[in-house]
This record gives structure tokens, C-alpha cells and sequence, in this order.
């Protein structure tokens, strides 16, 4: 394609940018195809590269090839003649697990494997789809998205609030913005911990090796403060159950700050918690957390409390979640093994 064709504003007019990125101020000569691969989740290299060959990555405003090299200040788009799936959100018939309802607000009590919302991969089949097949004229975030408020990741099950009025959505994301929402998760993760309580205020920001994941920064003054504030529920020496509290909401927070302070959590394949890290590798042992593995296909987290102020009555109210089988049978599987060693 001629970069300095006359009517390349004409190209442009007809796409719809689907991702968009800034290349580091430090960033090393990289292929646009191996940049890309690092930052769109559920993305294939064929994928990548076939948008490429049509003119759909643009590089500072000019389409480029699969092997241009990424260099610093970059700005990396991905553009399409069809706009963001998220942005067409079809409704479906999908079962919902409701905690509570009322005339403002719905609390969902989300299963494991069920994305929050649709985006690139995943257009389908996603609670959001569910919820506007259930409820009419939900109000639309910033982002576009009817009644959410805030999510969690895919693989983490547990308690979401969901907003039915303009109201609602508004007073709500004031709650979440000053931090009064309160927020407790159960963990499973790997090793004893020394300090049974305690707080993790380190920054989080994109891992410059990975940016599928957050990592605390070398340099402090980089990335967003994060605090999780945890204790030890049930210290099994392998394994130990911990409940985190949640000051702030970043990305990915309590995986990356257990990782952090190496304890990640477990069998989340993405922070290495899909690995034995605590015990001699001997045949049955290694058996038997494989075993554990299959038993809970998933990283080991779950939103259990969910508290916040009605934002109609501004009444205190609050919602718990049990563990779901497979987290439950998972814990009671560590527990059984610990007490016959």
C-alpha cells in the first residue's frame, strides 16, 4: 500500500480503531507482530499478521508490514472496516445467579469462565450480554457498557454490583472512585506466609516484558498506587487460604501483589501459580497437586464481600458469596493432605 497516497484520509474514514498503543520512551527495535502479541490478549501471531498484510495496522498514521520495527513514541493502532464488537452488544439468554435485586441496583453473583463483558476474543456469551437479555434500558458507563460498574477478571468468580439507573451508576462510581466501597476477596495461594497479616502498598503498572500482566515498577514514581490489605485465614504449609481486602481497584492487583510478595496465587497460569512452588517433587506429591490443578481449573480467587451504601436509601448494606465447588472442594482437598503428612 502507497503510505503517501493522496486519499489515504479517505482510507482512514472508512475504519474503526479497534486498539491503540504508545510504544515506551524506552522501547527496543521490536516487530510490530511480536509488539502487538504482548499487548492483545486471546490475539495469534496469523491473526496479526493477516491484518497486517491488509492495511490494518497503522504506525504513526501509515500503514506498515508485519516485520516494521516498533521504536519509541510509536503510536500502534489496529483499525477495521466494522466497529468494536463491544459496541454491539447482542442480547442472550444466559442464566444469571442473582444475590439481590431492587428497583436500582442488581448484584451478581458471577461463575468462574464467564467474561464480565464483551472484547476482542470473547463477543459473545459474556454476563453483560446476559444482563441486557434480562433487564431493559440499563444505563451505559463511560465505556458504552449498560450497568457496569466495575468487573472481574474471567477466571475469578464472585460478587458484582450492577447498575439499573442513571442514579445508581453515577453514585456508585463516586463510591468506587473514593474508595468506600468495601471489597474482600478469598485466596488460595501458594506457601506459608511469614507476616499472618499485613499490607501491600506497592505501585502496579504493565510488566515492560509482558503487558498481558501488572508488576510492581522498579521505579516507584511509575505507575498507579495500590494497596491490598490481607490476612491469613488458614496456613496449611503448602498452601494457605488468605482473605485480601481491596483499597484500590487496579488491574490484576491482588494477582500481581501476591506474586509480589511470592505468594502467587494458585494455578493462575498467568502469574505462575500454575507451577509447584511449595513442596519436594516426589511422584505422589506431584500427582496430587496435579490433581489439585484439575480440580480448579483456574486461579484460586473469589469475591466473597461486597459492601457499599444503597445509592437510593444510602442505607449500609452488604452481600457475601460462598466459595464455588471447585474452589471449595480444591481447599478441602489441601486440607486433607496437610493433616495426613
Amino acid at each position: 500500500m502507497e503510505t503517501d497516497s493522496p486519499n489515504i484520509q479517505d482510507y482512514f474514514d472508512d475504519l474503526f480503531e479497534h486498539f491503540s498503543f504508545d510504544a515506551d520512551i524506552g522501547q527496543n527495535p521490536l516487530r510490530v507482530d511480536k509488539f502487538l502479541m504482548n499487548r492483545i490478549e486471546n490475539a495469534t501471531r496469523n491473526k496479526i499478521q493477516q491484518a497486517a498484510k491488509q492495511g490494518f495496522i497503522i504506525v504513526n498514521n501509515k500503514p506498515v508490514k508485519q516485520n516494521y520495527k516498533v521504536k519509541p513514541k510509536d503510536n500502534v493502532r489496529v483499525m477495521f472496516h466494522h466497529p468494536p464488537y463491544e459496541n454491539l452488544i447482542i442480547a442472550e439468554d444466559i442464566k444469571l445467579d442473582l444475590a439481590y435485586e431492587d428497583d436500582h441496583i442488581i448484584i451478581v453473583n458471577k461463575p468462574p469462565n464467564l467474561v464480565v463483558h464483551p472484547g476482542h476474543g470473547n463477543y459473545k456469551g459474556t454476563l453483560l450480554n446476559g444482563l441486557i437479555h434480562h433487564f431493559e434500558n440499563l444505563p451505559k458507563n463511560v465505556d458504552g457498557r449498560p450497568g457496569l460498574v466495575h468487573r472481574i477478571d474471567k477466571d475469578t468468580s464472585g460478587l458484582l454490583v450492577i447498575a439499573k439507573t442513571n442514579k445508581a451508576l453515577t453514585n456508585l462510581s463516586k463510591q468506587f472512585l473514593s474508595k468506600s466501597i468495601k471489597r474482600k476477596y478469598v485466596a488460595l495461594v501458594w506457601g506459608s506466609l511469614l507476616n499472618k497479616s499485613g499490607t501491600i502498598d506497592e505501585p502496579l503498572a504493565r510488566d515492560k516484558k509482558n503487558r498481558m500482566i501488572m508488576s510492581v515498577p522498579a521505579d516507584s514514581t511509575i505507575g498507579k498506587r495500590s494497596i491490598t490489605h490481607y490476612k491469613v485465614i488458614d496456613d496449611l504449609g503448602y498452601v494457605s487460604l488468605v482473605e485480601c481486602e481491596l483499597e484500590t481497584g487496579r488491574t490484576h492487583q491482588i494477582r500481581a501483589h501476591m506474586k509480589h510478595i511470592g505468594h502467587p496465587i494458585f494455578n493462575d497460569a498467568r502469574y505462575g501459580g500454575d507451577r509447584i512452588l511449595k513442596g519436594t517433587i516426589f511422584s505422589k506429591y506431584k500427582q496430587f497437586v496435579e490433581n489439585a490443578f484439575k480440580l480448579l481449573p483456574r486461579q484460586a480467587l473469589h469475591a466473597k464481600t461486597l459492601g457499599f451504601n444503597h445509592p437510593e436509601s444510602e442505607e449500609k448494606i452488604f452481600f457475601e458469596s460462598e466459595l464455588p465447588d471447585d474452589f471449595s472442594l480444591c481447599y478441602e482437598k489441601w486440607k486433607n493432605y496437610s493433616k495426613n503428612i
